[in-house]
C-alpha cells in the first residue's frame, strides 16, 4: 500500500534533529519501578551503505530469536541489544547471534533502559501482541525506527496510535508481514491487479493449523529470572501461570488475538492485498467456538469464519480450523493442498495462493482449465535473488529503508499493518458478542454499538499506558 507518510529528507534523516527526539519524555513509561522520568537524546545517525546500524531485539524466545540471527546476517548491521523479561534464554541467544556476527549483544531485561541507550538506531520486537504498541510508540518517542511483529497491535485503538507515533516523530516503522517482500507473492499479486482474474469480487484467508489442548494448571510461584510485572505491562493483572505465558498466551485475551490474529493475519493480509482495500470494510459478521478439548482453559476460538463486506460490496473472508481438517485447492487424492494461504475469485476464474512457499496457481473456465501459474512466472528469475525468501528479504528491505530515509521503501507500512489487524480484531469483537457489526471507518467506531466500542480499546495497567496524545 502507498505509504501516506511524509517523506523525510536525507538530511533530516542523517540529522535527526532535536526538534523531534530530543526532549520527548516518555512518562507514563519511566515512572514505575521508582525510576525517575528520563529525556531521550537523539538516536545515533544512519549515514549510508558503509555505516553500521546499531540494533535491539526485544522479545527473543522463539520469534525474536530469528529475528536477532537474521538482522545480525546482515551487513553493517549489528545487533547490540537481546531484551527479554526472562534471562533464562540469555545464554543460548547471546551464542546464536555472536555467531552469525563480530560483536557479542549486551542483555537487558528493561526494554525502557534499551530506549535510553542513544547507540541504538532501531528496534525489532518479538514481544507478545500486549505490548507491540507500546514498543512502538515508546520506540518512536525516543527517535528509533521498528520492525514490529505481526499483528502490529492488540486492538484498533493501539493500531491508530502506532500510526500518529510514527507520523509525528518522522520514524520508519515495518510489520513483520514477510509475504510482502516475497516475490512469488508480488507477482501473484500483479497478476491479479493487472485484471488476469477479471474483476476480484472476493478473496479468502485460510488458516487450517491442528492446534491441541492442554492440562489445567494451577497458579504459581514466578520462576527465577522471570520479571513477570514488566512481562505483563498493559495487560490486566493476573497470577502466574505456565498455561498463560510462553507462547500459550496467543489463546488468552488479556495478551493474545487467536490464531486468526497469530497466523491468520498474515493471510489476510495476502486478502486485503489481493482484493485491493485500503479502508476498513462496513459489515463484520464472525461466528465460531473452541472444540475438540472441553476441559482445556484456551480464552480464544479454534474454529472461526468471518466475513467482512466493503462499501461496494465486495467481500473479504477468513476462516480458522484448529481441528482435523480437508485441505482446500486439491484436485486428485494425492495433491498436496492449501491449509495455510489465500483464493482469490474473479470474473474471469480464480487463483489458489499456498503461503508454504508462496505458490500459486489459476484456473479459468467452467471446468478449470489450468493458467499461469508462479512456476511460469518464475522462469527466468535470478536463483539468487533475495525477493524469493519472503523473510530474510523482508528485513533487508527495512534495513535498506533506513538507509534512503524514505517510507515509502517499506513493502509493509503501519497503516497497512493496522488496516490488516484491524481486520482480525474486528472479527474477534463479533465472535465475542454473538452478532454482525457495523463499522464506521472513518471514525474508527462501531455504528450504534457501545458494547462494540468499549472493545475497541482496552483498560492499561498504570505507568503502561498506550495514551490518547503520542
Amino acid at each position: 500500500m502507498a505509504s501516506e507518510s511524509k517523506k523525510i529528507s536525507r538530511r533530516e534523516f542523517l540529522n535527526r534533529s532535536t526538534r523531534t527526539a530530543a526532549g520527548v519524555v516518555a512518562a507514563s513509561a519511566l515512572a514505575s519501578c521508582a525510576k525517575p522520568q528520563i529525556t531521550y537524546a537523539p538516536a545515533s545517525c544512519v549515514r549510508g551503505a558503509s555505516e553500521r546500524i546499531n540494533m535491539a531485539v526485544i522479545g527473543v524466545r522463539g520469534r525474536g530469536g530469528g529475528l536477532a540471527k537474521n538482522f545480525a546476517k546482515i551487513p553493517n548491521v549489528r545487533v547490540k541489544t537481546l531484551c527479554d523479561i526472562d534471562e533464562r534464554l540469555y545464554a543460548e541467544r547471546v551464542k546464536q547471534v555472536a555467531a552469525n556476527q563480530d560483536f557479542t549483544p549486551e542483555t537487558e531485561y528493561d526494554l525502557r533502559r534499551v530506549f535510553e541507550d542513544k547507540e541504538i538506531d532501531a528496534v525489532a520486537t518479538a514481544t507478545p501482541n500486549h505490548w507491540h504498541a507500546l514498543v512502538t510508540i515508546w520506540a518512536c518517542q525516543a527517535g528509533k525506527h521498528v520492525y514490529v511483529e505481526k499483528p502490529c497491535s492488540h486492538n484498533i485503538f493501539e493500531g491508530r496510535k502506532m500510526i500518529e507515533a510514527t507520523r509525528k516523530y518522522n520514524r520508519i516503522v515495518c510489520v513483520g508481514f514477510q509475504s510482502r517482500s516475497s516475490r512469488n507473492v508480488l507477482q501473484a499479486m500483479k497478476f491479479i491487479h493487472d485484471g488476469g482474474l477479471g474483476e476480484i469480487y472476493m478473496a479468502k484467508g485460510l488458516c487450517y493449523k491442528l492446534r491441541d489442548g492442554w492440562k489445567v494448571v494451577p497458579d504459581s510461584p514466578v520462576p527465577a529470572g522471570v520479571h513477570y510485572d514488566l512481562w505483563l505491562g498493559p495487560a490486566d493483572y493476573q497470577r502466574f501461570n505456565e498455561n498463560r505465558f510462553h507462547y500459550k498466551w496467543h489463546w488468552f485475551w488479556n495478551t493474545g488475538n487467536g490464531d486468526i490474529g497469530n497466523q491468520g493475519v498474515h493471510q489476510m493480509d495476502v486478502a486485503r492485498w489481493g482484493i485491493n482495500k485500503n479502508e476498513h470494510p462496513v459489515k463484520i459478521n464472525c461466528s465460531g467456538g473452541y472444540f475438540g478439548f472441553p476441559h482445556c482453559d484456551q480464552q480464544t476460538a479454534n474454529t472461526q469464519i468471518a466475513a467482512f463486506e466493503y462499501a461496494d460490496g465486495k467481500i473479504l473472508q477468513f476462516e480458522v480450523r484448529g481441528r482435523h481438517t480437508n485441505d482446500e485447492c486439491r484436485h486428485t487424492n494425492d495433491e498436496k493442498g492449501v491449509r495455510i494461504g489465500n483464493l482469490f475469485f474473479g470474473t474471469k476464474g480464480w487463483m489458489c495462493l499456498n503461503s508454504s512457499g508462496d505458490t500459486w496457481q489459476t484456473f479459468f473456465g467452467r471446468k478449470n482449465e489450468p493458467g499461469p501459474t508462479s512456476a511460469g512466472a518464475e522462469a527466468g528469475a535470478d536463483p539468487s535473488d533475495l525477493a524469493g525468501a519472503g523473510g530474510e528479504a523482508h528485513f533487508v528491505n527495512f534495513i535498506n529503508a533506513l538507509r534512503s530515509g524514505r517510507p515509502e521503501d517499506i513493502p509493509a507500512d503501519i497503516e497497512g499493518g493496522h488496516l490488516s489487524a484491524a481486520l482480525c480484531h474486528m472479527a474477534n469483537i463479533s465472535y465475542r458478542l454473538g452478532r454482525k457489526l457495523t463499522f464506521d471507518g472513518a471514525r474508527e467506531k462501531f455504528v450504534g454499538d457501545r458494547q462494540a466500542n468499549r472493545m475497541l480499546t482496552r483498560k492499561y495497567r498504570k505507568h503502561f499506558v498506550v495514551p490518547e496524545r503520542v
